[in-house]
């Protein structure tokens, strides 16, 4: 007795099926007419299979009607190809299906994106029918890669030693660092629930209660602004926290995780197993940013002193002021004009006056190398070769600077640097380098001068309670976060989890004992009842999968994700509410110009 619907999915069928009468279903991938015959290439989540029906089928009035993405159930019999008509590349390409009858399961109306075919439609329409984009064969791939990923994940988590639970959704707010989505409660009118910005709290509450080590694979919601690697509303990552550890047996028992997961999912690329720690000073100092790109070589360096009461008035005046720097970018093999200008175009663009350089070169008298350039002009042999020695630079090379207060101009300096690399081939291909960026300042000074945290109010102060009695933006936290190929990947620490310590370190970012009892009272009170030290991270699971998937952009790994104003087009959200749920809720909306 056959099957209602299909006997073998559409990847199923090879030679051995060769004479097998058969049942297949899926979609009209497409339909091509070769003068009499028809084929079809019939689509389903595992493959596709061509179908063909000459006149003598008794399915050919039948096929001649189906349209691209009509859902379909085929009769036949399997047919083994001419060796010169074998297609190689599908694991159904040694045979065909010679259709008897053909059933329509649903028809589908004008096709308002194709789904045959990588064209790419504007982001509007296909998030607005991101059914039929899912269908794309790229898509599919990028979901069914996500799904492995997670199942990997799980897997060796498991096999790590640790354990998943699940942690509430609707919670009270907690600030870590974006804006909560609220919740209004109907049993308490006025009182407000929020979405987890992530199950931070209650992760910790879970190594007090006794369990060691925890991971979930969590959803998290942030009401953010979205940008290219970042989703608007919500995501998923990997929790981890563990009990009586240190920074570095977090760091030990996550590489594995994450080493084995880029080893696995992209065996065409190298995974260097040597993961640096860089402290994040000196990752803003070499890199300009906290999430470096290591497959650039490019290490930038201060060379205020080569500057310092110099002929070039611009850097030297500078230096006058106090906090003031001068970096260089060394650019091997940039040594030309040509590119040093198309380099310092690069900087007025990005709203710098412009970015000075050096280049040495072949002397015109040939009596060697000499320094090329405005600068070296105006600040003599002398001190240009005392850089070029600093730099290790040589014929043929060059190097560009950037000066004043190093917040102001870092991140140009950044961009320049993946720019210099990018143009000059230097950066290493098919490669994931990860690196430890760890130290972050536990505080920062906020634009009205007042102190606040810097990243994870959470974290543990380097040298406990005695560091918090000094100046706090000298404070370091046990803080940490995983770079890759300039991305965030996870972001972590050892938790602050004895109560005058926690209170100490609110009270320095201007939150008194009472507003922390009330904000954490959960976990104040905890830590009352015997916390163990404790540590973790999270890994943003999305990301990985845009790196793994060599995506651009994190919507191409989300099934449905916002556009980039926080709107679902497909199911229409944010909507507005009925009147009678604004009445059970007690809520009124105001109109905008009120």
């Amino acid at each position: 007795m056959m099957h209602a619907y299909r006997s073998h999915t559409c990847a199923d069928l090879n030679k051995a099926h060769v004479g097998h009468e058969v049942r297949l279903a899926g979609w009209v991938h497409r339909v091509r007419d070769h003068g009499g015959v028809l084929f079809i290439d019939l689509r389903d989540h595992y493959g596709i299979t061509q179908v063909l029906a000459d006149s003598d089928s008794p399915a050919f009035a039948a096929i001649e009607k189906v349209r691209a993405e009509w859902v379909v159930r085929i009769d036949g019999r399997v047919k083994g190809r001419d060796a010169s008509l074998v297609n190689a590349k599908l694991p159904t390409g040694e045979i065909e299906v010679y259709a008897t009858g053909l059933t329509v399961l649903g028809e589908a109306a004008e096709l308002p994106m194709p789904v045959f075919g990588e064209v790419d439609y504007p982001e509007e329409t296909r998030l607005t029918y991101r059914f039929l984009d899912l269908r794309r064969e790229k898509l599919h791939k990028n979901m069914m890669l996500r799904s492995n990923v997670v199942r990997h994940l799980r897997g060796a988590m498991w096999d790590q030693g640790f354990n998943e639970f699940q942690t509430p959704i609707i919670t009270a707010s907690s600030p870590e660092g974006a804006r909560d989505f609220l919740v209004p409660s109907r049993l308490h009118p006025g009182k407000f629930y929020a979405l987890p910005q992530a199950p931070q709290q209650f992760k910790q509450l879970i190594m007090v209660a006794g369990f060691d080590r925890y991971f979930q694979i969590a959803p998290c919601f942030r009401d953010e602004d979205p940008r290219a690697d970042r989703s608007p509303t919500d995501f998923y990552q990997l929790d981890v926290e563990m009990s009586f550890v240190e920074q570095e047996d977090v760091f030990a028992a996550v590489q594995p995780v994450i080493q084995g997961l880029f080893e696995k999912f992209r065996p065409d690329c190298t995974v260097p197993a040597e993961w640096p720690r860089i402290a994040y000073r000196d990752s803003l100092l070499w890199y300009g940013s906290d999430k470096p790109d290591l497959r650039n070589p490019i290490k930038m360096q201060i060379v205020s002193e080569h500057f310092r009461g110099s002929g070039f008035a611009v850097f030297a005046k500078l230096l006058e002021n106090e906090g003031t720097q001068v970096r260089a970018i060394p650019a091997p093999k940039g040594g030309s004009r040509k590119f040093c200008d198309r380099m310092n175009a690069f900087a007025q663009k990005e709203g710098l006056p412009g970015m000075g350089y050096i280049f040495w070169r072949e002397a015109e008298d040939g009596s060697g190398m000499e320094a090329a350039g405005p600068l070296a002009k105006n600040i003599g042999p002398e001190r240009t070769e005392a850089i070029r020695q600093q730099l290790g630079l040589g014929l043929g090379d060059a190097a560009f600077f950037l000066g004043g207060k190093p917040e102001a101009f870092e991140s140009v300096a950044g961009r320049a640097r993946n720019e210099i690399g990018r143009e000059l081939g230097l950066a290493e291909t098919d490669t994931f380098r990860f690196a430890w960026i760890v130290d972050f300042p536990m505080y920062e000074k906020t634009d009205d001068g007042k102190i606040d945290f810097s990243h994870n109010p959470f974290s543990m102060p380097q040298g406990g309670l005695e560091a918090l009695s000094g100046d706090p933006l000298n404070v370091y936290a046990y803080q940490y976060d995983l770079a890759c190929n300039g991305y965030e990947l996870i972001s972590g620490g050892i938790r602050n989890h004895k109560p005058e310590i926690m209170y100490r370190a609110f009270e320095l970012a201007g939150y008194p004992n009472s507003e922390v009892d009330k904000r954490f009272g959960g976990m104040v009170k905890a830590f009352k009842y015997g916390a163990p030290p404790h540590g973790g991270c999270a890994m943003g699971i999305d990301r990985a999968v845009m790196l793994l998937a060599d995506e651009m952009n994190i919507r191409e790994v989300i099934m449905f994700p916002m556009n980039q104003r926080a709107e679902d087009l497909l199911m229409g959200a944010p909507s507005e509410p009925l009147n009678e749920q604004l009445r059970e809720l007690r809520l009124r909306v105001v109109p905008k110009d009120a």
